[in-house]
């Protein structure tokens, strides 16, 4: 009976309590956060199906879909983070995220031409050609144009520059084009290994006792739909073996982390910046294997010799990153009094700077014990690596300033384990400007830069002065909801 009349109190305190929450202004019912995401969800899919007829037909504009797209984002962000979800709220982000991408995939890409490159690279290695080793305009693979005309036409540097993508790359490409070498099929493995990254980020935020939910922040993030649906960049496939590496991280495989790690820096080359991040005091295992995996994909293509680095440094001078001409922090020193006339060899050494920072950052989280589950990000926490990876990141984007925004994509899976705001307003502020007239090389885009590094400074600010002082959380009730399985 004391049992029974104890469990009646204690349900009808919950009950109370849970009222008491409901009532608060901000709070809603899962089915209402569904039918909020639902409509969300269908206002994104018909922005990508006006993205795609954009191309040929101008209505509102690149920027027009890109600024709706950001402010519904931030919307549906809002309500994932903020309001109840129920087990049918995880398929209603599968379900709009596959859609949007679907509509994308069949249109050619638009805004860049690198993947017409990807399929010409598998085209040559399948005549048993290295791709390395001639230009695609070389007279000698003539005899590869005709059947493949449509692409061949629409490659850029196409007369001049060796590919300058690397060994993984180069296999992923052989394996795509070997069961069909078409835009369309790139584009589609490319999004499937979206599929790989999600996989990996729910993985990870079940095992952090977070809500997988909070995917979203991958999924409905308009810069992928338009990079990867639309654009098929191999960044997607850099995202997920980065994802499947942090994944294995921390579960403390070493072996695993090496050869994932390894395989994203083949694809890209700037995972390699997470190495030190990822790395545990006193493992050998690890960059062992990733040297090992180097070693082995350069070796593949060693016939060419200096050639297997392709028209990497060329690029490194077309871009301006040999000068610093293209490094907007570089830049804005020169209007900086006393700084004036900079040159790259100081900037370098500031950047060597932050990184060594960063480094003895990694070290002393590489050296904890890292059983803390109640606070996974910190220093000793179980997730305490993410942090210094994710800053790592994000120093070597905001350091070089990239111009192109597949770039930057790959923050996203760290954002979608730690959201933030500096973060947030980075990338959806460089996506915009990015289909702005801003985003034209010289004046233009330092001024462009000049208003994303300000409103990122901004936002940085905005989010240490919630830290300290609350009071949002006053507004907006966060509850406390467990996601429910399929």
């Amino acid at each position: 009976m004391i049992a029974t009349t104890d469990s009646a109190t204690n349900s009808a305190a919950s009950a109370a309590l849970g009222s008491c929450v409901r009532r608060h202004w901000s709070v809603a019912r899962a089915w209402q956060t569904n039918v909020a995401l639902g409509l969300i969800g269908v206002a994104l899919f018909l922005l990508t199906r006006q993205l795609v007829s954009e191309y040929d037909h101008f209505t509102i504009g690149f920027s027009g879909v890109s600024g709706w797209s950001c402010i519904l984002y931030l919307g549906a962000a809002f309500l994932v983070l903020t309001q109840p979800v129920d087990r049918f709220t995880f398929p209603i982000i599968l379900g709009v995220a596959v859609a949007c991408r679907v509509v994308a995939l069949d249109a050619p890409p638009y805004l860049s031409s690198d993947i017409y490159r990807y399929v010409w690279d598998g085209v040559v290695q399948h005549a048993h050609i290295s791709p390395y080793r001639y230009v695609p305009g070389d007279a000698v693979l003539a005899f590869l144009r005709a059947p493949h005309q449509s692409i061949f036409d629409k490659i850029n540097r196409r007369d001049y520059a060796h590919t300058i993508y690397p060994p993984a790359a180069q296999v992923l490409f052989y394996l795509i084009t070997w069961i069909s070498p078409t835009i369309t099929f790139m584009k589609t493995v490319m999004v499937l290994f979206e599929g790989v990254t999600m996989y990996a980020l729910v993985t990870l935020l079940q095992a952090l006792g977070l809500r997988r939910e909070q995917t979203l922040l991958y999924a409905w993030c308009p810069v992928l739909v338009w990079e990867i649906a639309g654009s098929g960049h191999l960044d997607s496939a850099a995202m997920a073996f980065i994802a499947l590496a942090l994944l294995v991280r921390f579960r403390k495989r070493p072996v695993l982390t090496g050869i994932f790690l390894g395989v994203a820096i083949l694809l890209k080359l700037y995972p390699l910046v997470l190495f030190p991040a990822l790395y545990r005091r006193g493992d050998f295992k690890m960059p062992a294997t990733i040297a090992a995996v180097i070693a082995l994909g350069y070796a593949s293509y060693s016939s060419v010799g200096v050639l297997v680095f392709g028209f990497l440094g060329g690029y490194v001078k077309e871009e301006g990153m040999a000068t610093g001409a293209r490094y907007f922090l570089l830049e804005l020193s020169q209007y900086i009094p006393g700084l004036r006339g900079l040159s790259t060899a100081p900037y370098y050494v500031f950047c060597a700077a932050v990184f060594a920072v960063i480094i003895w950052w990694c070290w002393r989280v590489a050296g904890s014990g890292g059983d803390n589950r109640r606070k996974p990000f910190a220093s000793d926490g179980v997730a305490g690596f993410l942090s210094p990876a994710f800053g790592l990141a994000s120093a070597l984007t905001f350091l070089f300033s990239p111009h192109y925004a597949w770039y930057i994509v790959w923050l996203i899976p760290f954002f979608t384990l730690m959201p933030n705001l500096p973060i947030l307003t980075y990338v959806l502020g460089f996506f915009y400007l990015y289909t702005t007239p801003l985003a034209e090389p010289g004046p233009r885009m330092f001024l462009a830069n000049k208003i994303l590094y300000a409103s990122v400074l901004g936002a940085f600010i905005i989010q240490l002065v919630l830290k300290r002082w609350p009071i949002h959380r006053s507004l907006f009730v966060q509850p406390v909801i467990a996601s429910e399985s399929l």
